[in-house]
């Protein structure tokens, strides 16, 4: 085994992380190897192939959204009386930018609240089961990184009064980081720095866990796919279910207005014609500052990760694989002599896919639009802006 581990490392002149092995333990030895073997270098020579390429220029013009309807309510609390809806919640991330050590899901917000993420969730599907009396199924996104403790604190808490028959833990692919040179990184002489696949992840983890066919052996039709970092998430409304049943949609998204023109967030449009979310990087003053001849911003339907997908293209896309995206990254690496070291600039490439590429896979989206006070509360920073303490007054305020 190690002989062909050698050779493959050779191969794709990754040699150097082997360069401490005989310095290591077994347990030690064993899990660099299994690192070793779980890596698609492959797919990493690849993905370095890429980040340097530009991206093509594309036409962007705007997709249309729709007001809601009383009678959408009613078509997606049908759906959900017929157990034909499903949660899944991304919750592979730490809390590090908020200052917290753990999983984001199990941060408390408090300002007079002081409840976790994961049970502000979880009583949104407790408001599903007040007005159905059908216990959703929900699955939970993990990573690597924070399973163990996701699921310790979901014990400890009872699983927040929510059947633990109806909740299943899953965890996204890792990819390792890779220097400027394309060499693989490691943080220690035993470990290869690795670095989560990103919200596009999700498909291909709900694929290789078996929970696609599960959901297709349950009758699941719609499965809503929503971050943990947005306290105001409308999975508890059916609307957005209904919506897209009553006009032939597979994919659907709640959508806001933008708040201003340079507001950094990444809005719904067409490139070349295929539904896409256009990043905020991409767009120009000239795109932000666009008004249609009422006055609106032609470019304002806002992307909050409220996203809904027919049960019939989840598979499909997970199958296709979505377009890796590299992001360069500051990252502690070992050097040749085995020192840890922090660089002062960004030095290494972590790969991602996000969950909205997955547009381009259907024909059309249905937009359908919300209030920005009752759906959107993000959690992004530790102070200011989209911080625990902005996202609990907006909390409050909607509920009191």
């Amino acid at each position: 085994m190690l002989d062909d581990i050698k050779s493959k490392l050779k191969k794709y002149n990754q040699e150097h992380l082997l360069n401490f092995y005989e310095e290591l333990n077994a347990s030690e030895k064993q899990h660099l190897l299994d690192q070793i073997e779980s890596i698609d270098f492959d797919l990493i020579k690849d993905l370095m192939g890429t980040v340097d390429n530009k991206k093509e220029a594309s036409s962007i013009t705007p997709m249309s959204s729709y007001p809601s309807k009383d009678e959408y309510y009613q078509i997606g609390l049908n759906s959900i009386l017929n157990g034909e809806y499903a949660l899944v919640t991304m919750a592979g991330g730490q809390g590090t930018r908020l200052g917290y050590d753990g999983p984001k899901g199990t941060c408390i917000l408090e300002f007079g609240i002081n409840k976790s993420l994961f049970e502000i969730q979880s009583d949104k599907l407790n408001n599903i089961y007040q007005m159905s009396n059908v216990h959703i199924p929900w699955y939970i996104m993990t990573s690597y990184a924070n399973n163990d403790a996701t699921v310790e604190f979901f014990e400890n808490n009872n699983y927040f009064n929510y059947p633990k028959s109806k909740i299943q833990f899953f965890s996204q692919d890792e990819l390792p980081m890779v220097d400027l040179t394309g060499k693989i990184v490691m943080d220690s002489k035993y470990n290869i720095k690795m670095g989560a696949n990103g919200s596009g992840g999700v498909f291909l983890a709900l694929s290789k866990s078996g929970i696609i066919d599960k959901m297709k052996a349950d009758n699941i039709k719609w499965v809503f796919i929503g971050g943990i970092d947005n306290v105001l998430l409308p999975v508890d409304n059916p609307d957005l279910v209904g919506f897209a049943v009553a006009n032939n949609y597979l994919a659907a998204s709640k959508i806001i207005p933008k708040d201003y023109p340079e507001e950094k967030v990444g809005v719904f449009g067409y490139r070349n014609n295929v539904p896409s979310v256009i990043e905020y990087i991409e767009m120009t003053d000239e795109m932000n500052n666009l008004r249609d001849e009422s006055g609106e911003l032609v470019h304002r339907d806002a992307h909050i990760l409220a996203n809904l997908f027919n049960i019939s293209i989840l598979e499909d896309i997970a199958a296709k694989n979505l377009e890796y995206m590299p992001a360069l990254k500051k990252t502690e690496y070992l050097d040749d002599k085995g020192n840890l070291i922090m660089p002062n600039n960004e030095n290494a490439y972590k790969f991602e896919m996000f969950v909205f590429d997955a547009f381009s896979y259907v024909d059309d989206v249905g937009l359908l639009q919300g209030k920005r006070e009752e759906i959107f509360a993000p959690i992004k920073n530790k102070v200011g802006v989209d911080s625990l303490e902005t996202a609990s007054k907006l909390y409050k305020d909607f509920y009191k």
